[in-house]
Order: structure tokens, then sequence, then C-alpha cells
């Protein structure tokens, strides 16, 4: 019999289940990172890309900055949802396939309001690495910069899904490298060029993890 949890139920067992893995994790950051002390501080407000399999990791490392997360309008992206808020991060349902005009207008408010959110251009079914526009577009829209993030797990389960999401083990380093930050120029032209450089940079710090 396939037993079937609601959100709700999610949120209370994979909250406290991913706390407890999460706290057993090895963080690397580079040694200086004054763009994470500004987002972290709210002196600075971004748009945070990061591929959608490093999404949990990210999550974690992120759970103090006071940002909010775009996660899929689906019956999947609920349980993401669930678990972000969990961790104090307000959740924007929506995606490219669904509900993308209005989560879109609701990230740039919150961005021209000084939220920072969080995107994963890659979602919510891919193509694993491609860099969907939404991002690039919510940041040119609000006038803040958009910062590619790696939260790279060197050792990890994965997911036999589209993205090979990436579950780390306990103990498991995590290496964190932000990006130069993205200023999007105007019109469609700019929103492209900003989407190619951004997927160009997440792939390079992939690389260099």
């Amino acid at each position: 019999m396939k037993i079937r949890l609601s959100p709700r139920q999610v949120r209370i067992i994979a909250r406290p289940v991913i706390s407890l893995l999460a706290r057993t994790w090895r963080y690397e950051l580079p040694p200086r990172n004054p763009l994470e002390d500004d987002v972290r501080s709210g002196r600075a407000t971004v748009v945070i890309a990061c591929w959608h399999e490093e999404l949990l990791p990210l999550l974690w490392h992120g759970r103090g900055f006071g940002m909010g997360v775009v996660v899929s309008g689906s019956r999947d992206g609920e349980y993401a949802a669930q678990v972000a808020e969990g961790f104090g991060y307000r959740a924007l349902r929506g995606s490219s396939s669904r509900r993308g005009a209005k989560v879109l207008l609701e990230a740039v408010r919150e961005l021209q309001a000084g939220t920072s959110i969080t995107f994963t251009p890659d979602g919510p079914r891919g193509p694993r690495r491609v860099f969907k526009p939404g991002a690039a577009l919510a940041a040119q829209r609000a006038g803040v910069p958009l910062v590619p993030v790696r939260a790279t797990p060197v050792q990890a389960w994965r997911l036999r899904s589209w993205d090979h999401f990436a579950i780390p083990k306990p103990g498991a380093r995590v290496l964190v490298a932000y990006g130069d930050p993205i200023q999007v120029g105007p019109g469609s032209d700019g929103v492209s060029e900003a989407a190619a450089v951004a997927e160009r940079a997440l792939n390079l710090l992939g690389a260099a993890a």
C-alpha cells in the first residue's frame, strides 16, 4: 500500500529530520564574503540563483537570511514550500509552467520591499542546469543584482529525478560559492544575456568546487 503524506504532515515530519541531518553538514565558504554579510544583514537586496538540485543545502545555509524562495505551484512544490517555510522562508508559489506571471509579480514586489529572493532557474522540470529567464527578469524589473550561488555537497545521495536532487550525507562537506553580482541590462536582450552569463557562472563555480 502506498502512503502519501499531506503537505502539513511533511512539514511536521521533514523539518526535524532534515534539521537533525543538516546540523551535521560542514559548510565551507570563502574566507571573506562581504556580499553574503550584506544579504544576511539586509543591507543588500538580490536575486539568488541556484540549481534546483542544490536547493536543500542552500535552504539550510540561508535559513537565517530572512529571504523568500520561489517554488513550484505543483503538489510536489507544496512539500518544498512547507519545508522552506519551516526554515523561516517566505515561499512564493509558481514557476515557468504554472502561475509564472503572478509569481514573478510577487517576487518583484518582495524585492522592491527589500526582501532577497532565491530562484532555481532550471526548475521545476528542467532541462537540468539550463537557466530559464525568470530570475533574470525579476532582477531586471526590481532593479537589483542577480547573484549565482552554488552549495555543492561533496558526499550526497542523489534522487532518481530529472535534476539528480542532492541530499548531503551525514557529516558531508558542502562547498558554498558566490559568483559576482550580475546587473541585468534593459529589454529582452538584457535578460537573455544575464541568463547566459549566470548559467556559465553557476557551472564554473561548480567545476571549481
